[in-house]
């Protein structure tokens, strides 16, 4: 949850030099040679079952795909730390999710949490008129990012005791690469060949693929595989705070009464949210 607070930072440093496809697009690439070599150092490639190869273009249709066109978008209209806040919702999505698709009940305090929750992201987006503060457009895009989520959560589930969490980010990764190329190729790479790129430049893109699309991918997987995909997702409730205590030191982004407000009410919701009766 750490590496994935410091991605919105990392990202918004890139986006100064790159554009939202651009930055996806390097991350992976980066992130399948990260995760190859080490694969073929560890001899972990295995074959894929022939009934998982849907499930396996699924997960990278969702995530990468849908979800960093949602959320690299959306964060050219809004800070890092709203992105984050809105992020946090996942869990709450998830178990909306989980009720519907694996008939999970949820009980009245659940049922709370994600009602206060939604209030406060909307505490937190409005101004003092009662209107958005942000660009409306922005958190549509984050919203597409959160269910695109919760469509990767639900289909890790059905991969992760089947395969190793390393081999299936990195094949994630490469398929996601692979539906990125058109964009990357009909969009980007003609700014890019007209740009001087220099390391300091590629910085934060290689942060990106280390500790987001390689450490933070990985770490989750193996974390639903040991906790399972509810009690993994709760952790995400970290993310806003940690990222607005990251925006805050290193991109100058002002935290007022009313954010603050509104992410201990996101928070709290999620938590009800997640809470299963002993009875």
């Amino acid at each position: 949850m750490i590496f994935w607070a410091f991605s919105f930072v990392w990202f918004k440093m890139a986006n100064e030099y790159f554009r939202p496809v651009a930055i996806v697009f390097l991350r992976l690439v980066f992130s399948v040679a990260l995760l190859s070599s080490f694969l073929a150092f560890t001899k972990g490639f295995v074959k894929i079952r022939k009934n998982d190869y849907k499930l396996f273009f699924l997960l990278a249709f969702f995530e990468p795909f849908i979800y960093f066109l949602g959320e690299s978008y959306g964060l050219t209209h809004v800070s890092a730390t709203v992105c984050s806040v809105i992020i946090s919702t996942i869990p709450v999505f998830a178990a909306i999710a989980a009720r519907i698709m694996f008939n999970e009940k949820l009980n009245s305090l659940n049922y709370s949490g994600i009602f206060l929750s939604f209030l406060g992201v909307v505490v937190f987006v409005m101004n003092k008129s009662g209107m958005l503060a942000y660009n409306p457009q922005g958190i549509a895009l984050i919203f597409l990012a959160v269910f695109a989520a919760v469509g990767y959560n639900l289909t890790l589930s059905k991969l992760i005791n089947n395969y190793n969490p390393v081999y299936i980010v990195n094949v994630q990764n490469i398929i996601g690469a692979v539906l990125f190329l058109p964009l990357f190729v009909t969009m980007e790479i003609k700014p890019m060949m007209e740009t001087d790129i220099t390391l300091e430049m590629l910085l934060p893109v290689l942060l990106l693929a280390l500790f987001a699309s390689c450490g933070a991918f990985v770490l989750f997987a193996f974390s639903v595989r040991y906790l399972g995909i509810v009690k993994a997702n709760v952790f995400t409730n970290c993310i806003p705070v940690l990222t607005a205590i990251f925006a805050f030191m290193l991109l100058g982004d002002k935290l007022t009464v009313q954010n603050l407000t509104g992410m201990i009410v996101v928070i709290l919701g999620l938590f009800m949210s997640q809470y299963k009766s002993k009875v």
